[in-house]
């Protein structure tokens, strides 16, 4: 699993609507306050132990500023918000040409359980719900980068 860890004041997904009876339109949408945005990308050889590490990752992740400016903070003891979104493309290939590949992303079937399953264990250890896109849909992101603070993780380079 690979994920991409921003620190935001605000983030939020709309899921856009492309059917052919209605002119594109964004019918849904779901926001956060200060938190973190999570893209979240899985490969056929991912886990449940995978999603776990993540998990245990995220909720221990310190790039909050304490009292003294210092980035000593995770998403919990400031009662962040957390949003994560399915991303496929973080496993693009691009080393043959100018057009990705997506082969080393997982197939529906194990991506969709998989997506699930990080964001409810997420939701368990924040004790509260996470934001969420649409798996599968065409949807537009839009979010304030705090920092900035942009962090990619892999559970195939966890040293």
């Amino acid at each position: 699993m690979r994920i991409v860890i921003q620190r935001v004041t605000e983030a939020a997904v709309s899921i856009v609507s492309n059917d052919a009876n209605k002119s594109t339109d964004c019918e849904d949408r779901r926001a956060i306050g200060p938190g973190f945005m999570i893209l979240l990308g899985v490969c056929e050889e991912d886990t449940q132990e995978d999603a776990d590490w993540l998990v245990k990752k995220v909720v221990g992740l310190r790039v909050f500023d304490d009292e003294q400016g210092v980035m000593n903070r995770s998403v919990m003891d400031v009662q962040g918000e957390v949003l994560v979104v399915s991303q496929f493309t973080l496993f693009a290939s691009y080393k043959k040409g100018n057009r990705p590949s997506w082969f080393r992303a997982a197939k529906h079937e194990i991506s969709v359980p998989l997506y699930e399953y990080f964001c409810s264990r997420l939701s368990e250890e924040l004790g509260k719900p996470v934001a969420t896109g649409e798996f599968g849909a065409m949807m537009q992101v839009s979010l304030v980068n705090d920092g900035p603070v942009t962090i990619c993780m892999d559970t195939k380079n966890k040293e």
